[in-house]
């Protein structure tokens, strides 16, 4: 189901003000009046971004909470609670970038179809024994990885080396994304 540019625009806005409200100590924004597909429930990736670096990124893979209300948590925490990064500081709201990743639900892959995974187009979960890691499918785009690159990288994420996908014991995932985001000149971002 494809997004319409008005949730798109809706749910862009909801990630900023869960921000903001998060750092005056306001309420989170009210999800009142939202359409009928932001309470639907639905997997959901916010990947926050200052001057084309990362600053924060977390997500639901499964759809667990409606997407309006998934998209205000996961903005907050984006910004407050991803561990590589110190929290954000009110000075960096100017200039931040939001972009939103609405996930498919993950479908399992055995490794002798891994050739069926199109760059750009498929976002990767592995996991083995205890360890997982997903990289969303713009990642591989951004550094023009190829199909083993994103392997081995999603592979790394989860704290694997790099060729564990290839073990029989490793299981993979794939999903899409409808990814949109309030910067300009990125592709997918509401006009």
């Amino acid at each position: 189901m494809s997004i319409s540019e008005a949730d798109k625009q809706r749910l862009l806005q909801l990630a900023r003000d869960s921000i903001r409200a998060h750092l005056t100590g306001e309420p989170a924004p009210s999800l009142a009046g939202v359409s009928p597909l932001l309470c639907q429930p639905r997997g959901v990736f916010v990947s926050l971004h200052r001057r084309g670096q990362l600053r924060g990124c977390i997500g639901y893979l499964e759809a667990v909470k409606p997407l309006g209300q998934s998209v205000v948590e996961m903005a907050a925490a984006a910004a407050f609670h991803d561990p590589r990064f110190l929290p954000m500081r009110e000075a960096e709201l100017a200039d931040l970038e939001v972009e939103i990743s609405v996930l498919t639900p993950m479908q399992p892959l055995p490794q002798a179809q891994v050739e069926n995974i199109q760059v750009g187009r498929h976002g990767l979960y592995i996991e083995k024994g205890l360890n997982r890691g997903l990289l969303l499918p713009q990642v591989a785009v951004d550094f023009r990885w190829d199909r083993t690159t994103f392997l081995q990288q999603t592979c790394c994420k989860a704290g694997l080396p790099p060729d564990a996908w290839k073990d029989p014991d490793t299981r993979i995932f794939t999903f899409t994304a409808e990814i949109f985001s309030n910067h300009p000149e990125k592709p997918g971002s509401p006009k």
